[in-house]
């Protein structure tokens, strides 16, 4: 029996998705429990590339269940429409099961996240507008919608018309363009009756899975710095990124997990607003975002990059309790003839080593780098530790001491042969 947890241990965008389907391979449930399709987990199989937003990556293993969480907030026409994708190119969508707790997303919550970033002005977070947060708002203020509702038409219509005349007053009191209920109504009824056959009580698959000695695995979307509570905020997704979070997003109890996985790339990146110390603004900055293709797979947006930040490393790696590592992209740094990883920061004169709570502090702060000898030459081909070039060697050893975690897998390439055990 295992039960483990995959988390980013960054901004997200580490990589997860590979990393899941490689874990998947003996595994018989895989649960997603928190965000909605603001994630993008990108998987190449063969010469397949596959993005996926909503749906666990586990869908490209026969006979391995699929779990959409109570966590989770829901578009349901996206959903059923990366499903019926998903399907139409040869991949059996049988075993998704969508939590009836979970949350739904409505067009009426994505105009209302791009009003709310428009008007924030330069003081943006930098959503998707997907609707992520007025979702995750409207569970905490209790009038949702959950997916329960998806399988009484009749209930879901009067939820759903409530809250769409309610919106629309926001959004004709702010001069923008209002919804037509009517229409976006029709596209719902054919959402809801597509889902409806996968929605059920998955507290209680996961907890039966668990309890009778399956392997699990919880794949987390976006990165531990994107927490709500222990991120950068207000820099932040709506939802608890780390791994305490599978435990609310999925309903299953703590003494279950056995093993914390932390993704991480080999060097750090960041899309949106927020503060990044190690962020490059130079020849390196855009080579790392070129060699990396470093575009969100969700939105597009190019990447923001920088060198390896241990501070925020180490410290995500507490909060999630992470014992095994995952670093990923390692032959990014391939040309490089030297590395640099920070260590420390300065913060207003004065040397720190652990990550400021306050966004404007850690806005300011100066890094203080290790400077590493690169090894200049392909590890592509690498399949084990000793594939690897020595000083790429003394460099994953470097971060594994400095996050005080162990690195357990090593991803050399986005292709599934191009991951091997550490």
């Amino acid at each position: 029996m295992s039960v483990d947890v995959l988390v980013g241990t960054q901004w997200g965008d580490e990589g997860k998705g590979k990393l899941i389907d490689v874990l998947t391979r003996d595994v018989d449930m895989v649960v997603r429990f928190q965000g909605g399709n603001n994630a993008g987990h990108t998987v190449e199989i063969g010469s397949e590339k596959y993005v996926l937003h909503l749906v666990p990556s586990g869908i490209f293993r026969p006979g391995v269940a699929c779990v959409i969480g109570n966590g989770l907030v829901v578009d349901p026409v996206d959903l059923m429409n990366e499903m019926q994708s998903l399907k139409d190119r040869g991949i059996d969508i049988s075993a998704i099961e969508l939590s009836d707790k979970a949350h739904l997303i409505f067009a009426y919550h994505k105009r209302y996240d791009k009003l709310k970033e428009l008007a924030a002005g330069t003081a943006k977070i930098g959503t998707t507008g997907r609707g992520i947060g007025p979702a995750y708002a409207d569970k905490a203020h209790r009038c949702g919608i959950r997916g329960g509702e998806l399988k009484n038409l009749e209930s879901l219509k009067v939820l759903f018309t409530a809250e769409c005349k309610k919106y629309n007053k926001i959004f004709a009191d702010a001069g923008v363009e209002t919804l037509n209920i009517d229409e976006e109504w029709a596209k719902v009824e054919v959402a809801a009756k597509y889902l409806a056959p996968f929605v059920c009580d998955t507290v209680i698959s996961v907890n039966k899975a668990a309890k009778a000695g399956k392997n699990v695995l919880f794949e987390g979307a976006q990165g531990a710095l994107l927490d709500i509570d222990h991120g950068t905020y207000p820099f932040v997704t709506s939802s608890n990124t780390t791994s305490g979070g599978a435990c609310t997003g999925a309903g299953v109890a703590p003494r279950y997990i056995d093993t914390v996985w932390g993704v991480m790339k080999a060097y750090t990146t960041r899309v949106g607003e927020g503060p990044f110390p190690t962020e490059l603004f130079d020849a390196s900055g855009e080579e790392l975002r070129k060699i990396g293709n470093e575009f969100g797979a969700t939105t597009g947006r190019p990447r923001r990059c920088g060198w390896f930040d241990a501070v925020i490393s180490a410290y995500s790696c507490m909060i999630n309790g992470v014992n095994k590592l995952a670093i990923t992209k390692l032959d990014v740094l391939d040309t490089l003839e030297e590395i640099c990883i920070c260590t420390a920061y300065e913060l207003d004169g004065k040397v720190i080593t652990e990550m400021p709570t306050n966004a404007n502090e850690l806005a300011r702060v100066k890094p203080i780098y290790e400077k590493l000898p690169g090894w200049c030459q392909s590890t592509a081909e690498a399949r084990s530790m000793a594939d690897l070039p020595e000083n790429a060697r003394k460099y994953l050893a470097r971060i594994a001491e400095l996050v005080d975690a162990e690195v357990a897998i090593v991803s050399v390439g986005p292709k599934r042969d191009q991951t091997f055990l550490a």
